[in-house]
């Protein structure tokens, strides 16, 4: 790919994607208040100024046309390019590093070597981003049969963060070789690793892990790797050994430099790629197999960073999958109104693997760290009627070749405001009898909901990624009582700082729950209805209040929950995704938001009438 990156610089690619970037790096700097404020010229949708200095001391301004919306007071910026203006005249702004620079006196809390990092992560998805949309080759049919070719030709990423697509670790050799975008097939590579240098967690519904591989494998590559074993270490049993797989780029990339003692001991002996085909999804570390869709999809670390995270699995949350997964299956199983009356799907993550980390010395503990693993989760193909389609929450929100909402045969086929209040209420009202019955606050962002339907008519949902996607309260009372879960340890708070699945206070799950699915979801979905079709944004938030308020009424037992979990508070608190990126200081990066519900909250007993209530 020589001459790729000059290539792509120079192309209407580039252009586009370029604008993308600045314009959510921009919108999300001023939502999080991370930058000074603008100045106004004019009332609602005019232009905004910002304020700098060049290198040479000299003023600069970017000035842009923006509102402010009242999905959460969002920032959302206009279309048209961004101008730089300096005394020598006016012109689009092109350069991302040099904004950041010349803004940089405006940026609170931050360094000159996090601001390069930064700048670096937005440069990154650029090129990424402009090497995708080079070779995208258009959506699948919205009502094909196949939930996976969803998930591989999604190329969007993430609608707010403005490094939406680093992959920092990635070369664009990389990103083509397992970027989903490009729908890459390839083989696992597989290890053999001592018994006791890993832990292993199943689901209550699994035999031995022995027994899981050998279903995943078959009888001849196991056969195949006990020869393996046995000619590089003539002197062990091969059932000694577990067999571990590693994401080919993580083979390469990482553990066959960062395990070169245990090679050379026999600790881990490599067995080369074996098995089916594998194809990413969306979240590039998920694999589905290509062979057989049953099958389960298999998650595996990558030491890459991609929007706010590395891309690891640390080992307390591969332990934690299984368990948690269980608790929540058996929460689905049990209550009639999940599991049979709203047809709730909870793809469980059956089985984990991971390296014994621990046993090394803190130096080169860290080389591996949550770098050697795997969770398999069930596939969602079994679960589906003969009837049924499946599409990830994030393609509702995406148009066709022709510039047409993919959602469009069905809105003109139901109507619009049918069409939407059915989507909302088979979306939020399993979160919410989860969150209230339960105490469960499940992080529900777009790609870890699943919109199931019926000739384009939402029927149900079903929910994945548990491992690290699940908060509650342990002094809440469960008749299920709650998962035994492994903590986090001491070091893991600088690698995700909110890796933490028990909360001391309901408010922290229900925000948890609320900032992945209101905040970003279904805000997303109603600027998009809101641009294609003209449904107000009042219209789209009062409808889910009043679908809430339905949902109370038929389960009045729980009121007390319904105060605990207030999901109608004036605020919420939301994740400073931006700032996580640059912040230097202490503690975690949130924010409180104003909560759109709030103005339809219901009239409790002894409340006065009025102040906004529906």
């Amino acid at each position: 790919m020589n001459g790729l990156a000059a290539s792509l610089a120079r192309s209407d690619e580039w252009i586009r994607v370029r604008r993308r970037v600045f314009r959510q790096l921009i919108e999300s700097l001023l939502y999080e208040q991370v930058i000074q404020e603008p100045v106004i010229k004019g009332q609602k949708e005019e232009e905004y100024v910002l304020v700098g200095r060049t290198e040479r001391g000299e003023p600069v301004q970017y000035a842009f046309r923006a509102v402010r919306k009242k999905s959460f007071g969002r920032i959302r910026l206009s279309e048209q390019p961004i101008l730089r203006i300096t005394p020598e005249g006016s012109a689009e702004a092109e350069s991302l590093p040099r904004f950041l620079l010349e803004m940089s006196a405006g940026i609170v809390g931050t360094t000159a070597e996090l601001l390069s990092r930064f700048a670096s992560e937005l440069e990154q998805t650029l090129l990424k981003d402009a090497q995708a949309v080079r070779w995208r080759s258009g959506l699948p049919d919205p009502e094909t049969p196949d939930y996976d070719e969803w998930e591989s030709a999604l190329i969007e990423g993430h609608p707010y963060h403005p490094c939406y697509k680093s992959r920092i670790g990635f070369t664009l050799e990389d990103n083509m070789a397992y970027g989903p975008e490009f729908r890459p097939e390839f083989r696992i590579v597989w290890l053999a690793i001592r018994r006791e240098a890993v832990v292993v967690t199943l689901s209550e519904t699994l035999g031995t892990y022995d027994e899981f591989v050998h279903e995943e494998l078959g009888e001849g590559e196991l056969k195949r790797f006990g020869e393996i074993v046995r000619e590089t270490l003539p002197h062990v049993d091969a059932n000694d050994y577990a067999y571990v797989p590693v994401h080919p780029w993580q083979w390469e990339r990482i553990i066959s430099a960062a395990c070169l003692d245990q090679l050379h001991t026999g600790e881990i002996v490599y067995l080369g790629q074996a098995g089916d085909m594998y194809r990413p999804q969306q979240s590039i570390r998920t694999l589905t197999n290509v062979a057989d869709s049953g099958k389960p999809y298999v998650k595996l670390p990558m030491n890459i960073v991609n929007t706010s995270s590395g891309r690891i699995l640390a080992q307390h949350t591969i332990m934690n999958a299984a368990r948690i997964s269980d608790w929540l299956g058996s929460i689905v199983t049990r209550d009639v109104f999940l599991g049979q009356e709203l047809g709730l799907i909870v793809l469980k993550e059956i089985a984990g693997i991971s390296y014994r980390h621990q046993k090394l010395p803190e130096l080169l503990e860290r080389n591996v760290y949550g770098s050697l693993g795997a969770i398999w989760r069930e596939s969602l193909h079994p679960r589906l009627g003969a009837d049924e389609t499946a599409l990830p929450f994030n393609a509702l929100t995406q148009l066709d070749r022709e510039g047409k909402p993919i959602i469009a045969p069905w809105v003109e086929r139901y109507g619009l405001e049918s069409w939407s209040a059915q989507l909302l209420r088979v979306s939020v009202v399993p979160l919410l009898h989860l969150l209230y019955a339960h105490g469960a606050g499940l992080e529900s962002h777009a790609q870890n909901m699943i919109l199931i339907l019926k000739q384009g008519w939402p029927t149900r949902i079903a929910l994945k990624d548990f491992h690290d996607g699940v908060r509650y309260c342990p002094s809440l009372p469960h008749p299920l009582g709650y998962p035994s879960i492994e903590y986090p340890p001491a070091n893991h708070h600088g690698v995700n700082r909110n890796s933490f699945v028990e909360k001391e206070e309901p408010a922290e799950v229900k925000d948890f729950l609320l900032d992945a699915l209101l905040f970003i979801n279904l805000t997303e979905i109603s600027l998009f209805l809101e641009k294609h079709y003209g449904l107000g944004e009042e219209a789209w938030w009062e409808t889910l209040a009043g679908i809430i308020r339905r949902y109370q009424e038929r389960f009045p037992e729980l009121r007390e929950r319904f105060e605990q979990f207030d999901v109608f508070s004036p605020e919420i608190e939301i994740e400073q995704l931006t700032r996580r990126r640059i912040h230097a200081g202490p503690g975690d990066c949130v924010q409180r938001a104003a909560n759109p519900l709030h103005a339809y909250r219901p009239v409790r007993q002894n409340e006065p009438v009025g102040g906004g209530n529906a």
